[in-house]
């Protein structure tokens, strides 16, 4: 089981929101946790910190996290410049993590630059690396990629948020094997079939995204939102299950409210 968390903002968090969230992880008890960015609000370091503590807190074994846009000090122009990832580097030391288990591939992108305010890429050079690591996985493996920024939106006012390089990225992964691509950004979760949306992808492809975690920023009635993804066991090969668990007021908990079943591999 996997946990997919994006945008928590520390600096803007509810701390209800925080501490029902680490009651559901460890009800829960993923093997993997995945931060898709938007760790912090301003790139500070006391957010950092808070950050790291919260996911010690969780307990979870395999964490695979990557600094988003506002990971990058904003108003700081020297740090921007000249060490733009401090921050993120001194708590998670990684900048495009990988995990690689006998039933998992989870592969990251730094979509973020420090010449951008908001918007991510990915390079030529970063597709191809991907493809190269999605090519020698193995059969039993689930092959995610992770970014930042979504790789395919649903409406037309958030497709200035999409990524840049997103159609080469997702023929060049599709082609290379991958399953799914994770992302956050826009604090709107969503499951797309990318292999819809682009006609003549090479396999089945689905863009996953997650809301925010537990910041106060939630968008247009969307409460705070992290997903579950189950697959192997019982499930059918090729067969994955996103869940959406929204945290719900009343109840001070992160409850379920959709489940979408994705089927992988070859179209």
């Amino acid at each position: 089981m996997l946990l997919h968390l994006s945008d928590p903002h520390f600096g803007t968090e509810r701390p209800h929101v925080v501490e029902a969230l680490v009651r559901f992880v460890h009800a829960q008890q993923p093997q993997v946790v995945v931060l898709s960015g938007d760790i912090t609000q301003r790139a500070r370091p006391s957010q950092f910190r808070a950050a790291r503590v919260f996911v010690d807190r969780l307990g979870v074994p395999n964490v695979v996290v990557i600094p988003g846009n506002h990971d990058i000090p904003l108003f700081n122009v020297l740090a921007r410049a000249v060490s733009p990832y401090a921050g993120f580097l001194r708590e998670f030391k990684q900048l495009e993590p990988v995990l690689d288990t006998p039933e998992l591939l989870v592969l990251s992108v730094k979509t973020t630059r420090r010449y951008r305010h908001t918007n991510g890429e990915v390079s030529r050079a970063q597709i191809d690396a991907v493809a190269q690591r999605l090519r020698a996985a193995r059969e039993p493996q689930l092959r995610i990629v992770v970014v930042h920024q979504p790789i395919e939106v649903l409406r037309a006012q958030d497709e200035h948020d999409r990524l840049h390089g997103h159609e080469a990225a997702a023929r060049c992964w599709a082609e290379a094997g991958a399953d799914m691509v994770l992302g956050g950004h826009i604090h709107l979760p969503y499951v797309l079939p990318l292999h819809e949306r682009l006609p003549g992808l090479a396999r089945r492809l689905w863009a996953v995204q997650a809301g925010t975690a537990v910041s106060q920023r939630v968008r247009e009635g969307i409460s705070n939102s992290v997903n579950l993804l189950r697959w192997g066991g019982p499930l059918p090969a090729a067969r994955c299950v996103v869940e959406r668990w929204d945290y719900l007021a009343a109840t001070d908990a992160f409850s379920r409210v959709l489940e979408t079943t994705l089927d992988t591999g070859l179209q």
